[in-house]
């Protein structure tokens, strides 16, 4: 059977508290016995209480001595033992004194015959009423080797310890009675927040993670749990969130890729198709439709390409690694822009070499494919600037335009494959979109980032950031 936690922090209470007053109330119990009989005891082992018995027993149970009967318990008996060891008078002390009477059952054989003091106190069986006497034997010279025997009854002891025991009992009972009503309220009261904590996580597990719990804060212990619960929740959503942007990004790169497939397959069946119909008969129509052919193959090759490399890049394959002077890159890309485009004014910034860890084809593949968006979708008269700086500690490529930019919206998804900020543009000149996607994802295989804003004056500068190759191989 399990227990709540309610129930277990209920008994865990109660239990201390039962533990409690018992050992309180054996302790208590316990010492007041002892503290009473510790009394008796003194009574029975004074000088004055021989004394007393023997003006007592002396007189015939009529003396009264250097003590009196009144200073002893009702039911007090002396006797006088023979040497042979039979009574030879008893004597009962009461409320008005010391009279005759049968004594109780003493034990015939005392410790302490004929011996200078008296023997210690003992328990004895008693008779007429009283349960237990008190017992000890004092030796007396005058009774030529007789000896006075004492007993104090233990009934009024007795009965202190017994109102004692159930004085504790009925507190007890009350204590935990009162404990169990106050333990289950503040119980109850300390674990609402579980179970608006409870509400909550319903809610949660049936699908809405905006929901945070309460309360949230350090002071408590429940607080901290609310805390490390909303910290645990938000991390959830994010991963769900990014789960589900994820699903979106490549749902749309899928079809993406499917429209861009498309039409090169397209093309491929129909002049297929024409060559199939008899367009070999026409040597320009056979060779119109070849030429298609190859060409819509080679730039679906292309295509292809360019997504399993950004598949790859995506899975963390390893890059041929080997230090790089981006200063040399630069050069390089400048100069075949201007072999592609010797209108355009190219310039380069470069004063010192930088040099970072990385693989030479795709970081040439990077800064050109840059170079390349900038001389697509710029007017012809449009200057492109490539530059080569440090600063702290990272290597930063930077291509700038002064074109038409970007808007907001489209810095945002200028990253996304198959995204194009003109729509209306050509495949054949724009492309299919995935040039800057292969920048991201080759920046991001080498540790680094790329970054787009708009160029001081109008136009768009892209900005990749690589660590150097001092820093990595530290």
């Amino acid at each position: 059977m399990t227990l709540s936690l309610r129930g277990r922090l209920l008994i865990g209470v109660i239990s201390l508290v039962v533990i409690g007053l018992l050992v309180s109330d054996v302790a208590t119990y316990v010492t007041l016995r002892n503290s009473l009989l510790s009394r008796i005891d003194q009574q029975l082992t004074a000088h004055s209480t021989v004394d007393t018995a023997v003006a007592v027993l002396g007189s015939q149970c009529r003396g009264r001595g250097p003590g009196s009967a009144a200073d002893f318990p009702a039911g007090t008996i002396a006797e006088l033992i023979g040497v042979d060891g039979t009574p030879l008078t008893s004597c009962g002390f009461q409320l008005g004194g010391a009279v005759s009477g049968a004594s109780p059952e003493l034990p015939r054989s005392l410790p302490n015959a004929g011996l200078d003091a008296p023997a210690s106190p003992f328990t004895v069986e008693g008779t007429g009423g009283v349960s237990q006497y008190r017992v000890t034997d004092w030796p007396e010279n005058s009774f030529s080797g007789q000896f006075v025997v004492f007993a104090i009854p233990l009934t009024p002891m007795q009965a202190t310890l017994s109102d004692l025991l159930l004085l504790e009992t009925l507190i007890g009972l009350g204590v935990v009675g009162a404990t169990a009503i106050f333990a289950l309220l503040l119980i109850r009261i300390g674990l609402r927040p579980l179970e608006r904590m409870e509400k909550v996580a319903e809610h949660i597990a049936a699908g809405d993670l905006t929901r945070r719990v309460e309360p949230a804060t350090p002071r408590t212990e429940i607080g901290r749990l609310g805390l490390a619960l909303n910290g645990m929740l938000s991390q959830i959503e994010a991963a769900f969130e990014q789960r589900k942007a994820s699903e979106q990004r490549l749902r749309r790169f899928v079809a993406d890729a499917s429209h861009e497939l498309r039409t090169p397959l397209t093309s491929i069946r129909g002049y297929s198709e024409m060559l199939r119909r008899g367009a070999s008969e026409s040597r320009e129509d056979s060779d119109l439709a070849r030429r298609r052919i190859e060409e819509e193959s080679v730039r679906m090759s292309v295509l292809v390409d360019d997504m399993l490399l950004i598949a790859r890049l995506d899975q963390g394959r390893p890059l041929d690694r080997k230090p790089i002077d981006l200063k040399t890159i630069a050069g390089d890309a400048a100069d075949d822009a201007r072999a592609v485009a010797p209108q355009r004014q190219i310039t380069v910034n470069a004063p010192v070499p930088v040099v970072v860890e990385g693989d030479d084809t795709r970081l040439r593949q990077v800064l050109g494919n840059l170079v390349r968006n900038a001389l697509v979708h710029t007017p012809q008269q449009t200057a492109v600037e490539i530059s080569v700086t440090t600063e702290d500690s990272v290597g930063r490529m930077s291509v700038a335009d002064h074109g038409p930019g970007l808007r907001p919206e489209e810095m945002e998804r200028i990253f996304e494959p198959f995204y194009r900020a003109d729509p209306s543009r050509s495949r054949d000149s724009g492309g299919a979109g995935l040039g800057l996607s292969i920048v991201s994802a080759v920046v991001s295989a080498h540790g680094g980032q790329v970054k787009v804003k708009e160029t001081s004056g109008g136009g768009v500068t892209f900005e990749v950031e690589l660590p150097l190759a001092s820093l990595l191989t530290r």
